[in-house]
């Protein structure tokens, strides 16, 4: 279990802000911070992590005490056992990508980790390439190895997939899912995308004016939202599950999330991911792939 318990009063374009959340996160949960910006999601992270100091707080990791104000224990960043993706990669431009990862060892680890890592994240046919040869996604890939190569027990992104196409962000939130599993990550993210905190998330945590105001499963979260009585729109499907004989397909339109009814003969292909055009026949939903 992490106990997460912080005072910091920030300021925001709104004025003065008191930034208190009271958040506890079992261990291997996925879970994402979501609000509205100057919310206080990304302080909250850095507190977290070390990087930086809450006016009072007390953070129980596993266990262990990483934080107490009131003992005036804080433990340093690199004795935190975790990992931290940010939006800029911020590589070093005159290493090659084995040499970014190599550059994040402790001094005690063994090298076989970076070629496990760089196996696991496809990055072995670029390890001798630098920073201004890769693409966006390809930089993100070595930011997010980089952050495992101390073999973390926490795993915190922030926002680290925003500046990424929609395809590319599809298919980096594809490798985040299986380095979460894959190593028994805790992870933390910080998104506004409604699709990306569907899809990976098993709790969100809604900050706003610095204070939780509401926690629960994404379906939970933005499911349960008004939604218009015109059943017509394009949407994206990030979810097809098969319920008894029919199949239930998850749409996001704008920030809310529908779900469809369908037969299995009818979705033609379709697959996560994929824009569709949702209509309405006799008050039955149509769900049509576009091409």
């Amino acid at each position: 279990m992490i106990e997460i318990h912080i005072e910091k009063k920030l300021r925001s374009s709104s004025g003065e802000m008191q930034l208190n959340p009271d958040i506890r996160i079992r261990e291997g949960e996925f879970i994402t911070l979501f609000g509205p910006s100057g919310s206080g999601k990304t302080t909250t992270l850095r507190i977290r992590a070390g990087l930086t100091s809450p006016d009072r707080g007390f953070i129980k990791t596993f266990g262990e005490i990483w934080l107490d104000t009131t003992r005036k224990i804080e433990k340093p960043v690199q004795e935190r056992k975790l990992g931290f993706v940010f939006q800029d990669p911020a590589l070093f431009s005159n290493m090659d990508v084995k040499e970014n990862l190599k550059f994040a060892l402790d001094k005690k680890q063994k090298k076989d980790i970076i070629y496990e890592i760089m196996e696991v994240m496809d990055l072995t046919g670029v390890q001798h390439l630098k920073p201004g040869k890769l693409s966006g996604g390809q930089k993100q890939r070595v930011a997010l190895a980089r952050a495992l190569v101390r073999q973390p027990r926490i795993l915190l992104l922030d926002e680290p997939l925003s500046s990424l196409d929609h395809d590319m962000r599809w298919k980096l939130q594809d490798y985040i899912i299986k380095i979460h599993h894959s190593y028994n990550l805790t992870t933390i993210l910080v998104s506004h995308d409604v699709a990306e905190v569907y899809k990976m998330s098993d709790r969100v945590i809604m900050l706003n004016n610095g204070a939780v105001t509401a926690q629960g499963s994404p379906e939970e979260i933005f499911s349960n939202r008004p939604t218009s009585m015109k059943f017509q729109f394009i949407g994206e499907v990030l979810k097809v599950e098969a319920e008894n004989f029919v199949r239930i397909v998850s749409v996001l339109i704008g920030n809310q999330i529908v779900k469809v009814i369908a037969m299995e003969e009818d979705l033609h292909g379709i697959r996560t991911g994929e824009k569709v055009f949702v209509s309405s026949k006799a008050f039955n939903p149509v769900i049509r792939k576009i091409q």
